[in-house]
């Protein structure tokens, strides 16, 4: 009898030591994110909004401006008229899962994002950690931050340079000019 009560105390205290892990590289959110991230590079946004619960709240570089999930491929369109390509280099992906102390999960997402400018063809690269909260396997808030200074600055100086051009005229062909005066060699006598 006293060694079936041993017996079920261990037990007891291995089954109940026994834990979830709080990280891992492999879970089904992680390839969840892995969609996602697959979804924007290729612009498949209803497959992107798909990841997302309704009520999710994103915010880029930001914990003011937060974005729903119907803004989001809007938001991705807009910027991307800057672009000829762009998406996150494959080689250069890094996921984590982890629970927090509050038993919340999230995913983190380290990458490379690479886009070619569509007026100069000049290479933009942006270092880029994302990190998403899942209930349920959705996403329901996502940060994500990144420095766009570089790119600003290439914008700038093409908004510039194209203000420049603008500004010089051509000159205009005596058909162009409203009033054309005839000149004749007599009057210059």
């Amino acid at each position: 009898m006293k060694n079936l009560i041993l017996i079920g105390c261990l037990l007891l205290i291995f089954t109940s030591c026994e834990k979830k892990p709080r990280y891992t590289q492999n879970s089904e959110q992680i390839e969840i994110v892995k969609a996602a991230i697959n979804d924007y590079d290729y612009q498949e946004w209803e497959k992107l909004m798909s990841h997302y619960a309704d009520t999710a709240h994103i915010y880029y570089n930001t914990r003011s401006n937060v974005l729903s999930p119907k803004e989001l491929a809007e938001f991705h369109k807009k910027n991307d008229v800057f672009f000829s390509t762009r998406a996150f280099e494959d080689e250069n992906r890094e996921y984590e899962m982890v629970e927090d102390n509050n038993g919340k999960t999230w995913v983190n997402f380290w990458g490379l994002w690479k886009g070619n400018l569509a007026a100069n063809n000049k290479q933009i690269i942006i270092p880029v950690h994302i990190t998403y909260q899942f209930i349920d396997n959705k996403i329901v808030t996502e940060y994500g931050y990144w420095n766009s200074s570089e790119l600003q600055s290439e914008l700038q100086k093409i908004n510039t340079e194209k203000s420049a051009t603008d500004s010089v005229q051509e000159p205009q062909a005596a058909e162009d000019i409203q009033e054309v005066i005839d000149i004749k060699d007599e009057d210059l006598e």
